[in-house]
C-alpha cells in the first residue's frame, strides 16, 4: 500500500527541488520532516508541506501507521516554462527562463 501527494505548478527550478529530494529518498518520515525542517533551501517549505500531506493521506485514507512511513519515491519533473525578456544593451533583449516544477512523493509502510 502507498500514499502519494502531488504538488504541480511550483514557481522553483526542479534541480533546485531535486536537490532536497535526495537528501530524504528513503528516509523515515520524521527524519524526513526534521532534514526538511532544517534545510535552508526554497524548496524546503513545498516539500515538507507536501510530506504532511502525504503523511495525512496515509493515515486517512489508507489507516497506516504514521511511525512506520517512509519516503519509497521523491520525484520532481519540469512544469512549463515561463519565458520573460530582458532588456539589454544596445537594444537587444535577452530572454530569462523561470521555471516551474511538478513534484511527487510517495509513503509506504514498512514491513
Amino acid at each position: 500500500m502507498e500514499a502519494r501527494a502531488n504538488v504541480q505548478f511550483v514557481r522553483i527550478a526542479p534541480r533546485k527541488v531535486g536537490v532536497v529530494l535526495d537528501l530524504i529518498r528513503g528516509k523515515d518520515l520524521e527524519t524526513a520532516m526534521a532534514i526538511v525542517r532544517n534545510t535552508p533551501k526554497a524548496a524546503s517549505e513545498p516539500i515538507g508541506k507536501l510530506l504532511k500531506s502525504a503523511a495525512a493521506n496515509a493515515e486517512n485514507n489508507f489507516s497506516m501507521n504514521r511511525d512506520a512511513l517512509y519516503v519509497a519515491q521523491a520525484l520532481v519533473s519540469p512544469g512549463p516554462t515561463l519565458k520573460r525578456v530582458m532588456p539589454r544593451a544596445q537594444g537587444r533583449a535577452f530572454r530569462i527562463n523561470k521555471r516551474t516544477s511538478h513534484i511527487t512523493v510517495v509513503l509506504k509502510e514498512k514491513e
